[in-house]
């Protein structure tokens, strides 16, 4: 875009003007959409950064020692970051520390609440920089998996496949029908909420779990302290939750003890939220019938992870969220944000800076 500079203070006319960097890869068309608004002041150094088809999870881009004191430089310049440098918690407190000008970072996963907490950020940086996230760009993806999951254990899906792997066609077994499947969505936040009425719509009994009443197309919410008693009731169990200290583990052995046997378990929020070992067990001896998982604890799952041969297991590599439109939904939630940001309102997605989601 422009070649790198202080951002001036203003336009002539006296508007204010931002100096904005990006610190992560983003295609050219995506960058003149967000350097549309002209009292933004865009630099992107594209040979700094990865390749934009490149999925940014792989980690950052390999730099010469000269390009990686030009790319901090660059970060130390902003006024405002489009991406957490380099994805990385460590790069993220040391921008911060640097350049006392930094006011906003946009952090892009939906879960950017936890690059955040990594960086261990002083409470005054975390009073002087605003995080916001990309959440509920990545809603209709998920929710969509979740329905998936659903799908896939209500019709025994680990049933088919292991028939067709014998080669064996029958006996004939009736499947479920989704107008008799109970679901549990446990958090309602907008990916719980869209998953919801999504099962809502194809006729499932759906029942919420969050912390407080909201508005969400379920037959009731309970309490999360009633988390096991209604799972003890649920075909399938959902999980959209932030990875949070009071979401670890949430699924846990006590919740797995109780289950409906033969349950489905779908998680589409943090691995975190999931005692593994105690899931493990559960698929091991059938209380759960099939877990399907875009997420797991330690990401890229390990290779002795007992995950991977389990016939009763889906698993997707954190890839269920993104969709062809991922990256252009994420700018224009930004540019949205970057027009609050000038105006003085409120800005879309902020984080909560005590729990970090």
């Amino acid at each position: 875009m422009r070649s790198p500079r202080l951002a001036e203070p203003a336009h002539d006319d006296g508007r204010p003007r931002l100096r904005v960097v990006i610190a992560t890869p983003l295609a050219r068309e995506l960058v003149e959409l967000i350097a549309r608004d002209e009292r933004l002041d865009v630099v992107w150094e594209p040979e700094l950064l990865t390749d934009p088809e490149i999925d940014w999870m792989t980690g950052p881009k390999q730099r010469t020692p000269e390009e990686q004191v030009r790319y901090e430089a660059l970060l130390d310049s902003a006024e405002v970051l489009f991406g957490v440098p380099d994805q990385s918690g460590r790069a993220l407190a040391r921008t911060v520390a640097a350049n006392p000008r930094l006011r906003w970072v946009h952090t892009i996963p939906a879960g950017g609440g936890q690059q955040v907490r990594a960086a261990r950020l002083s409470p005054d940086a975390l009073e002087r920089v605003v995080f916001t996230t990309s959440a509920g760009v990545h809603a209709t993806p998920l929710a969509e998996f979740a329905v998936l999951g659903v799908l896939a254990g209500a019709k025994r899906l680990p049933w088919l496949q292991g028939m067709q792997r014998a080669h064996r066609w029958g006996p004939r077994e009736p499947l479920g029908l989704l107008g008799e499947t109970t679901v549990l969505v446990v958090g309602l936040g907008r990916i719980g909420r869209l998953t919801a009425s999504m099962l809502t719509g194809l006729g499932c009994h759906v029942v919420g779990v969050h912390r407080h009443e909201v508005e969400a197309e379920v037959e009731r919410i309970v309490p999360v302290a009633e988390l096991a008693a209604a799972a003890s009731e649920a075909d399938a169990v959902v999980l959209a939750l932030p990875g949070t200290d009071e979401t670890r583990g949430m699924l846990s052995a006590e919740v797995l003890a109780r289950i409906k046997p033969g349950a489905t378990v779908v998680n589409v929020g943090r691995g975190t939220t999931v005692d593994e070992p105690a899931l493990v067990e559960a698929l091991r001896d059938g209380r759960v019938g099939l877990a399907v998982l875009d997420v797991t604890a330690v990401e890229p799952l390990p290779d002795d992870s007992p995950l991977w041969d389990m016939p009763n297991v889906v698993l997707a590599p954190h890839t269920a969220a993104i969709s062809p439109h991922e990256p252009r939904l994420i700018a224009e939630l930004f540019a949205e944000n970057a027009r609050r940001f000038l105006a003085g309102d409120p800005l879309l997605n902020v984080v909560n800076t005590r729990e970090f989601y």
